[in-house]
């Protein structure tokens, strides 16, 4: 997310997380003119509806210098810190080292795995007692935001401990294998490409329709 507007739209419509890409070569990065604006603390004020300041706010980051993501995680208090690129175990355990208790206490730290095969799920050992939460996408020459899907079967070899997101080019269409899809360990979906008027702008009515689909029995 990135436009002012569109944020607060989006935010009211009972969503759980809301990412902020602060990647630079992302097109749908936050640009620093935006972010000294403030849109993202504003996404909690007073002029949204209720249900919008209950939405977490994610900052995704790729390959970034630890002080670089514990600067944005503070000024912008993010809830939590997406690692979209080769982050080592090691880094993540610097971060959460620094930034709790004493920063930021309840932060939480999710982890892209790039999948396509049954062996790239395996990754996720590497994680165990690190991350809070893993994300699968699909494995694509560029770092996420594709629109391409992975195979959802292989999933089953995942025998983790780590709650994750699916993710990876999940678009209207696929709200009825959505509701047929299980597994113990997924608490959550996360659209992004699939739902865009351009990058950084989300169709708040496409989404509304996708959302209302996927809750109903």
């Amino acid at each position: 997310m990135r436009e002012p507007e569109n944020i607060q739209q989006v935010a009211e419509l009972g969503i759980d997380l809301m990412g902020f890409i602060f990647w630079p070569k992302s097109p749908r990065y936050v640009r620093s003119i935006q972010v000294k604006a403030g849109i993202i603390p504003n996404m909690a004020n007073g002029k949204v509806a209720q249900s919008a300041k209950k939405v977490k706010r994610v900052g995704v980051f790729v390959d970034e210098m630890p002080q670089t993501v514990i600067t944005h995680a503070y000024n912008y208090r993010l809830d939590y810190i997406q690692l979209h690129g080769n982050e080592s175990p090691v880094y993540i355990e610097n971060l959460k080292r620094t930034l709790i208790p004493d920063i930021l206490p309840d932060v939480k730290i999710i982890k892209a795995l790039s999948i396509r095969e049954a062996d790239d799920v395996k990754r996720w050992r590497e994680y165990e007692n690190v991350a809070d939460l893993l994300l699968f996408d699909t494995k694509c020459k560029c770092v996420g935001g594709s629109g391409e899907q992975f195979d959802w079967s292989v999933l089953d070899k995942y025998d983790g401990n780590i709650p994750f997101l699916l993710s990876g080019g999940i678009g209207s269409e696929d709200a009825d294998r959505l509701k047929q899809f299980y597994h113990p360990m997924c608490i959550g979906i996360d659209l992004n490409s699939r739902f865009e008027d351009e990058p950084g702008v989300k169709n708040v009515e496409k989404l509304k329709r996708f959302i209302e689909c996927i809750i109903q029995n």
